[in-house]
Formats: structure tokens, sequence, C-alpha cells
């Protein structure tokens, strides 16, 4: 696990410990609060394999035939 220094504001340390679950430590509470933002902003990143390699450009719709059928030499 990667260790780092975040410097915030007083006003969201008293955030963070306000809404950490009992018993949770400041760092898992900031930590489960981040994600729980990130998720919540609604924008994901486009995994990296996206794009990558050759093939027809409908095979994401089309896998499931391209599979089933036959292959024919072009």
């Amino acid at each position: 696990m990667a260790r780092r220094t975040l410097s915030i504001p007083d006003s969201i340390e008293e955030l963070v410990r306000a809404r950490a679950l009992p018993g949770e430590s400041f760092s898992a509470a900031a930590t489960r609060l981040i994600i729980a933002g990130a998720r919540a902003s609604g924008r994901r990143t486009r995994p990296r394999y996206v794009a990558s390699g050759e093939g027809p450009r409908d095979l994401g719709r089309m896998a499931e035939r391209y599979l089933r059928d036959p292959i024919t030499a072009r």
C-alpha cells in the first residue's frame, strides 16, 4: 500500500472525522469517502485495452456471431 501525505483544510478533517465509522481510522475513513465521492461523480475512465488490437469494427456487438460462425480466409 502506498503512503501519501495529503494536505487538507481543517474543515475537511472535521468532515472526515464526523463521518468515520465507529473504530475506523482516519485514513480508512478518508479512503472510503474519497472512493464514494469518485464513484458518485459518474465519470469513468476507459480501460487500457479499448481500441487495441485488430479486428472488425463491430466486434463488440457481434462477438457471439463471430465466435459461432466458421472462420473463412480472405
